[in-house]
């Protein structure tokens, strides 16, 4: 189903949240492949694009690239120096969606800073901010919030009125609040309740792992579409298996371990191709942990691809256990 914000068309429910590490231009191309419809990059320092920090201009470079909707998110604490990194990244990305973390409950962002989930704690300042950027910009600005601070001050509700005031074109909502981090369950029925309170389109977040999951969120919210985070780490199929589902019911197909060994490969080549050979490896450690998640006898493959230092030598390793998975599978 396809829907919108502000005049950027949506081609369907199924978008990638921003994660540190993960939610970067390589990773996106993958999952565009798969399908999704729209994307957000892992958050960026306002401060550090407004001192023009060479590495954190570069963790955007590619993004042009993609052919689908994407938004550019930032995080900060001060409205002035938000709406002039919003207007740099505007410039250089005109086609960009700009995004504002107010979700991340990560210490150095949230306490440190007094930005991400630290602004739940001051709506008005929430307000502030958020026109600030939208009088800035021109392009649709969006808000990435959680349920509250914590328990004792869930205000989801009350925050997402504010934004939709201050000229926001949609919301997304993580139904869990700073304090629980990610642990325990997201509460689903604050996203219902935002959607009920604002009517800009609002994005549901928390605890998708699978098209069924994705699904029951959307019915049980009314959330115009799901944001799968953690789901999708080493699991670009699971963006695949909820697009076909959430369109036409169609269930998930069984990954084999050569597709998934083969995807790992090509992950690999696609960021060795846009950073160095060094930065590549160090980066694709990470996700080759998580592609490796249910395969089997996968303890000493971990070890060892935690040791590569080159493309060549990571290869290696995968090829080496693809052969063995193959000599092991009974005939």
């Amino acid at each position: 189903m396809k829907w919108n914000i502000g005049n950027v068309e949506i081609k369907n429910q199924v978008v990638l949240a921003p994660m540190a590490g993960v939610s970067n231009p390589v990773y996106m191309k993958i999952l565009e492949k798969m399908g999704v419809g729209y994307v957000v990059t892992e958050l960026i320092s306002a401060e550090a694009i407004i001192r023009n920090n060479k590495k954190t201009l570069e963790m955007l470079e590619g993004i042009e690239n993609l052919n689908i909707p994407y938004a550019i998110q930032l995080f900060g604490s001060n409205s002035s120096v938000l709406s002039e990194a919003a207007k740099v990244v505007n410039k250089l990305y005109p086609k960009a969606i700009i995004d504002i973390n107010m979700g991340c409950p990560v210490p150095k962002v949230a306490i440190k800073s007094g930005g991400g989930s630290a602004l739940l704690k001051e709506p008005e300042k929430i307000g502030e901010i958020v026109r600030a950027v939208v009088e800035a910009v021109d392009a649709p600005v969006t808000v990435k919030i959680r349920s509250g601070w914590d328990s004792n001050s869930i205000n989801a509700r009350c925050v997402a009125k504010i934004i939709e005031e201050a000229g926001a074109s949609a919301i997304a909502i993580h139904g869990r609040t700073r304090a629980q981090g990610y642990s325990g369950e997201a509460d689903w029925s604050i996203i219902k309740s935002v959607v009920e309170a604002v009517n800009i389109p609002v994005i549901g977040n928390g605890d998708i792992l699978s098209c069924y999951d994705a699904k029951r969120m959307l019915d049980e919210t009314g959330c115009q579409a799901v944001m799968i985070g953690r789901g999708v780490m080493g699991n670009p199929w699971l963006i695949k298996d909820c697009v076909l589902y959430l369109e036409n019911g169609k269930e998930p197909e069984f990954v084999t371990y050569d597709e998934k060994i083969d995807m790992m490969e090509k992950h690999l080549e696609d960021l060795v191709n846009a950073k160095s050979e060094k930065q590549a490896v160090l980066e694709m450690r990470g996700h080759i942990l998580n592609y490796l998640k249910g395969l089997p006898e996968n303890k000493e493959i971990k070890n060892k691809i935690c040791q590569c230092k080159t493309e060549n030598e990571i290869i290696n390793i995968l090829e080496d256990y693809r052969c063995k998975l193959k000599n092991e599978q009974p005939e």
